[in-house]
């Protein structure tokens, strides 16, 4: 039963990530909507064999490099366990380059995005996974013993999220700004989505998966939790609502703000009270709105989706949130302490930033990473795929 149970939340989670790809294709241009899907399943392949050879071991210290007899007995677990836990952690690191590709999109080269997604999930992201999951480093234990809990993400607010947002910072900074975003003199300049239904599409899928993403995390049946279950719930709604008030109605943001509050309640889905779910989820869903506006306006950084503020800001409350609402003064579950989870947050997001400009740095220094200004102004699809989303349009037939 625990092997069914994990493959189905794998299969889940695998789903999110056509979620990833709708949500990322009614968001661009429909010069780059070919590009955009091809992107996000192809990454998927090269996280899965990152993962499989190197990142897996980097994390858990498990490799596959033995007979049948013995994999499907790994870890002392029967019916290969260990290989389908391989299977629903690596749905999680996949989500790593896929949140990256909505900050980076519509403008970043194939190949060199292909390298960065190899090297962020076979190092970068199970360097920290390992720290957090399997205890490496002494830091779970340093935590406990210097403050009194080890730092808890129960289903990858920083671990996954947070991550993945701070990767992008480094991205998206080195990319620099699509061609048109912003004017000489730094105004910023509409660019349309191409089409709102497949972005709210791209949600939804996104949402239903997010059910697997959490309740799943406890790894086996007797482990599940309706408390969970009922606080991605809540939390969910309180982004979107949130979002629909302070983002005065946008459908941009109500469909994004249903994620933010997804994305900060992984951390404490199993620990918080139902009503500090809703809260923490409204604040998920305020920040995203106020977040994506000042990083495009303020900081003129062209995250196209806005994975920075979703993903990264909101990941990070999400850890420290746990802390907070976690409490048994808030109704809690307790276990945790605002200091643990603050230095859990805060290493992390420092891994996140100072990885994802390593990797990012060093393939624009080498073979660079953006598109020429002629491959732009054509879009992705002509320019790499050649084909366009609707060919038999653009042929006039």
């Amino acid at each position: 039963m625990d092997v069914f149970f994990l493959t189905m939340g794998a299969a889940m989670v695998l789903a999110m990530h056509a979620g990833f790809a709708f949500l990322e294709v009614g968001t661009v241009r429909k010069k780059n909507q070919v590009n955009a899907l091809t992107r996000v399943i192809t990454d998927f392949g090269f996280s899965t064999l990152a993962y499989f050879f190197i990142g897996f071991a980097v994390a858990y210290g498990i490799n596959f490099f033995a007979p049948v007899s013995e994999l499907n007995m790994m870890g002392g677990k029967p019916n290969g366990y260990e290989m389908v836990h391989f299977f629903f952690l690596l749905t999680f690191a996949a989500a790593i380059p896929a949140i990256i590709s909505g900050g980076i999109t519509e403008r970043v080269r194939f190949w060199p995005n292909a390298l960065a997604t190899v090297l962020l999930v076979a190092f970068i992201y199970p360097f920290y996974e390992g720290m957090i999951w399997n205890g490496h480093f002494g830091f779970q234990a340093w935590l406990h013993e210097n403050f009194g809990a080890e730092f808890h993400d129960f289903a990858g607010s920083v671990v996954v999220h947070a991550m993945g947002g701070f990767l992008a910072l480094g991205a998206v900074t080195l990319l620099g700004a699509r061609l048109g975003r912003y004017s000489k003199e730094g105004k910023m300049k509409a660019i349309l989505p191409s089409n709102i239904p497949f972005l709210a599409l791209g949600s939804w899928v996104l949402c239903v998966g997010w059910f697997g993403f959490n309740v799943m995390s406890a790894g086996t049946v007797d482990g599940a939790s309706g408390l969970v279950a009922i606080n991605s719930l809540l939390a969910m709604v309180g982004g979107l609502l949130a979002a629909l008030v302070v983002g005065k109605n946008d459908p941009g943001f109500v469909h994004n703000g249903a994620l933010a509050g997804l994305v900060a309640i992984c951390a404490g889905s199993d620990l918080v009270h139902p009503m500090g779910a809703m809260v923490i989820g409204m604040v998920a869903g305020t920040v995203f709105v106020w977040g994506f506006e000042f990083i495009q306006s303020r900081l003129k950084l062209d995250d196209v989706l806005g994975v920075i503020p979703l993903h990264g800001v909101c990941g990070a409350w999400g850890g420290i949130a746990a802390g907070i609402f976690g409490s048994t003064a808030l109704g809690g579950a307790g276990g945790v302490t605002f200091m643990s989870q603050l230095i859990g947050t805060l290493v992390g997001v420092s891994i996140a930033i100072v990885g994802g400009f390593i990797v990012y740095g060093i393939i624009k220094t080498t073979i660079g990473i953006r598109l020429s200004e002629e491959d732009e102004f054509m879009g992705a699809d002509l320019a790499v795929h050649h084909i366009s989303a609707n060919p038999e349009e653009d042929m006039g037939s």
